[in-house]
């Protein structure tokens, strides 16, 4: 367990770990509404200078920034198929249990977003449907490092598989060995995932964008990351590549009243806290007797975790907010728009119509965050930020095109030709119409 300097630790008790905001006025939520930002010196340029040698130099800049970064010399980016197969022997038989539960919660979700084409008759004789065709090819990125997050792999593998897409790959960071943690190949596996790599961090997300030797371009890339990961994303977006969203640190909101547990608040705030220093929670409720009783809970329970410090630290920028009434609560929930939104009230349901902004919504007292990042079904791959103003998050449609087709009959031109020639001659676009008319006339020709 980390231990936290005890100086340090009584300041952040006397701070009661969560600052509060009393009833702030309008003008101050767009401040209140901030995330925090660790600093990086020359975060961008240090990105693009990694992006652009990975374009240059390929493979060889992948194994020299392993070396760098890692430690570790590299003999072969790509997995080898033997140590897919040998992961089952490496995974706890308790954790396959609960992978495969997960697996086949997170397929009946997903498989039920899938969409028949609907064939609609806008005009007699004009037929419109959607034709829906997976991404050709796919990059996934799993965060590795201090916490593996194979379930991130579920998250997007599951879905990937389901939209077909031809070829789907993996990069995802060694352990300090050199190896690919065995919970990762061992859920790739089950996906149905062979072609991983072994690569993290923003060197990944170049590889994916542009293609290396051993790495084969995609169209699409998935997955979160650190700063550099999803400064490497942003910044390859404007280029050749697209993404899943622009995602950054987890984060939480609380709705918490009268009828809420102190405990269970705690406890889901401090879920999240321990992702990262750069994650933020958030209390929101109308009483300050609420927001004591839920400082009290952290102090008790922060103690016994692992990742105490990571917490700690992740809690010094969060915030408790004070808010007049339950609406004027509700605006700013949806102003904050959060990646994760739990309502933890006897009347939750009823609340969450209030909702227009959040990624994920956890309703009452027995639905903690954490059911939705492993195991009920839903999709843990949310917009963070307040991105969750214009973003959903990852689903069977984020891999999937939707082509539009259209057949129409020769009466059905016949049908429509008028009101086409005459917008297309309003717009001084002659060609238009005579694409139409040459039929028309062919059509009436033809009839006698």
């Amino acid at each position: 367990m980390q231990l936290l300097n005890k100086n340090y630790s009584n300041y952040l008790f006397k701070k009661k770990m969560l600052k509060i905001y009393n009833t702030p006025p309008f003008a101050q939520w767009e401040e209140v509404c901030k995330r925090p930002l660790l600093k990086a010196e020359n975060c961008s340029n240090i990105v693009s200078a990694i992006l652009k040698n990975v374009q240059l130099n390929g493979d060889q800049a992948l194994l020299d920034y392993t070396k760098q970064f890692d430690n570790i010399n590299l003999q072969s980016l790509k997995v080898d198929q033997s140590e897919i197969i040998e992961s089952e022997n490496n995974v706890a038989t308790n954790l396959k249990i609960a992978i495969d539960i997960a697996y086949a919660n997170i397929y009946k979700f997903h498989i039920a977003q899938i969409d028949n084409e609907k064939h609609v008759i806008t005009t007699e004789g004009v037929d419109c449907w959607r034709k829906y065709v997976g991404m050709e090819n796919v990059g996934l990125y799993i965060p590795g490092g201090s916490a593996p997050l194979f379930s991130t792999l579920l998250m997007l593998g599951i879905p990937a598989k389901i939209a077909n897409c031809k070829n789907i790959i993996v990069c995802t960071p060694v352990d300090k060995n050199g190896n690919i943690n065995s919970a990762i190949l061992y859920v790739a596996k089950k996906v149905g995932i062979n072609t991983i790599y072994k690569v993290g961090g923003a060197q990944a997300i170049a590889a994916m964008a542009y293609g290396t030797e051993t790495i084969k371009k995609v169209d699409k890339i998935f997955g979160p990351g650190n700063q550099y990961v999803t400064k490497a994303k942003q910044l390859v977006s404007l280029q050749i590549v697209a993404i899943d969203m622009p995602a950054g640190p987890s984060e939480v909101l609380i709705y918490a009243d009268d009828t809420s547990n102190p405990a269970f608040i705690a406890a889901d705030l401090l879920s999240q806290a321990e992702h990262g220093a750069d994650s933020q929670v958030i209390l929101v409720t109308t009483k300050k007797q609420i927001i004591d009783a839920v400082n009290q809970e952290i102090i008790l329970q922060i103690a016994s975790l692992e990742r105490e410090v990571t917490a700690t630290l992740a809690l010094a920028n969060s915030k408790a907010i004070i808010l007049e009434d339950v609406n004027t609560a509700f605006d700013f929930i949806n102003e904050y728009a959060t990646e994760h939104l739990i309502i933890a009230t006897d009347n939750a349901e009823e609340l969450c119509t209030k909702v227009v902004n959040a990624g994920s919504i956890f309703l009452g007292h027995y639905s903690p965050e954490s059911v939705g990042d492993y195991a009920s079904g839903t999709n843990h791959t949310l917009p963070t930020n307040g991105y969750a103003k214009m973003y959903s998050g990852v689903s069977v449609d984020s891999f999937v095109k939707k082509i539009t087709i259209q057949q129409l009959t020769k009466q059905g031109l016949l049908n429509i030709a008028n009101t086409v020639e005459t917008m297309a001659l309003a717009e001084g676009l002659q060609a238009h119409k005579q694409a139409v008319s040459i039929r028309v006339k062919q059509i009436k020709e033809s009839e006698f």
